[in-house]
């Protein structure tokens, strides 16, 4: 069964999503993390994808992790003089990171890698009927 098309297609989605999901994840755990400097701010991380001919079927499209990219959004200044990390003029600096959007970024990546399951069971009994056909 796993020279079937299909379990490769859904296997490249799986893997993409699941990088995805990995990301964000890395952008909330550090969303509310501060720094002395702008050069010291955790950067959010975004996977980039794209589309690669599947090698035996010209019919299917993989997707593959192109790279991960840190986003060069400027940090978030505020003042908090009291902080341990302030600068000199009472300054920390926060990733421009919106949990709201990186939740809603992560039900999406949830719910393609929730398809993608269910492609390859679909996939897998599909397969087993055919087998048991003759039977």
């Amino acid at each position: 069964m796993s020279n079937l098309p299909i379990f490769d297609v859904a296997g490249s989605a799986l893997q993409a999503q699941s990088v995805r999901l990995s990301t964000l994840a890395s952008n909330l755990a550090n969303a509310d993390s501060v720094a002395g400097s702008p050069d010291q701010v955790y950067r959010p991380l975004e996977a980039v994808f794209r589309a690669t001919a599947h090698g035996s079927d010209p019919s299917l499209t993989n997707v593959q992790v192109a790279g991960i990219v840190e986003r060069d959004t400027p940090p978030i200044q505020r003042y908090e003089p009291g902080h341990p990390l302030a600068d000199e003029q009472g300054y920390v600096y926060a990733p421009d990171v919106d949990p709201v959007s990186q939740m809603v970024n992560m039900i999406s990546a949830s719910r393609s890698y929730q398809a993608g399951v269910e492609m390859l069971n679909t996939a897998k009994e599909l397969a087993m009927a055919t087998l048991t056909m003759g039977r």
